[in-house]
């Protein structure tokens, strides 16, 4: 049997494995609007959102890790205009950090 030409836009399945990934997302976006629109809601409590609406604990450890990259470069990029002494302070604070994870 021959081998169907790829399709240009993408497979059948990053299709679906998209469109998934969007009703998935949307659920989420739902779940978040329907909490935050509740009158009786008095104060937001972001843990019980990560808590409470399926999937979104993962998504946001996820875009944070993704997001990590972009904070890390933005650090570096403004090392060079801090002086001395803050160079120094953040300096110290890695170094505790870094005992306190040992």
């Amino acid at each position: 049997m021959a081998r169907k030409q790829s399709d240009p836009e993408g497979s059948l399945d990053e299709k679906n494995n998209k469109q998934d990934e969007v009703e998935h997302l949307n659920n989420m976006l739902a779940a978040v609007l329907d909490y935050l629109s509740d009158e009786e809601v008095e104060e937001i409590d972001i843990e019980y959102l990560l808590n409470n609406t399926e999937g979104l604990r993962d998504w946001w450890d996820q875009y944070r890790e993704r997001n990590r990259k972009k904070i890390e470069e933005e650090i570096k990029n403004s090392l060079e205009k801090l002086p001395l002494e803050e160079l120094e302070s953040i300096r110290d604070k890695i170094k505790e950090a870094s005992n306190l994870q040992a």
